[in-house]
């Protein structure tokens, strides 16, 4: 069933089930992290991937993903990435459109789902989305990846990408995105750490937090 129709049934138990069953397929088929479960706020019936969400209401939201994560990650070695971390709520021009938020409604709604999720699963991985947030890209955002995700909910997962984003891969990994899916272009980031614009710290930490995903597995 979908998320939506799943998040109709206001039975958080019975979606632990289903992400035990997913991560049961998983390990069936050796898929160690599911880039799954997404948990955009629905703000119009007409965002072509709503069925892919569970409401418009942030705390069913983030209550539902954090059952689903529960389920799957009761399994070893297996794991989650919730996403699109955050305010990816059209498809039109998702690659393009800077969702401008005030900071009322980016904590009472479009993060706050994330927050249950990772506060109440820990899930293994977070996406995050194509779109700017304010005038920056999500996937730069280092106020969201490093001071809100990592530092205010105390996140200790892995942080990757979408495919293709638009963002620059060294700006990525100075805001706490730890893999670039896709489009790496590992030459940029070697030209940003000769000119100064990244250190090998930064980049470190980021090779560092994949590892210990790595190591998580079986």
């Amino acid at each position: 069933p979908s998320e939506t129709v799943l998040a109709q049934s206001w039975n958080c138990d019975l979606l632990e089930e289903i992400g035990r069953a997913i991560g049961a397929e998983m390990l069936e088929i050796g898929v160690s992290v599911w880039l799954a479960p997404g948990m955009n706020i629905h703000r119009n019936p007409l965002c072509g991937r709503n069925f892919e969400y569970y409401s418009e209401d942030p705390l069913l939201s983030g209550l539902c993903a954090a059952a689903d994560v529960r389920g799957v990650q009761r399994h070893p070695g297996i794991g989650t990435s919730i996403k699109h971390y955050f305010a990816n709520n059209q498809e039109d021009n998702r690659m393009g459109v800077d969702s401008r938020v005030s900071e009322r409604a980016l904590r009472e709604i479009y993060l706050r789902g994330f927050e249950i999720a990772v506060k109440e699963s820990r899930p293994m991985s977070i996406m995050t989305s194509y779109n700017l947030i304010n005038g920056v890209q999500a996937s730069e955002n280092k106020d969201l990846l490093t001071g809100i995700l990592r530092g205010e909910w105390d996140f200790k997962g892995m942080v990757t990408t979408d495919w293709w984003t638009h963002g620059e891969h060294y700006r990525e990994t100075k805001a706490g995105n730890d893999i670039k899916m896709a489009n790496g272009y590992e030459e940029r980031v070697q030209e940003a750490f000769e000119k100064g614009y990244i250190t090998r710290d930064e980049i470190a930490l980021c090779a560092k937090r994949i590892l210990t995903m790595i190591l998580r597995m079986d």
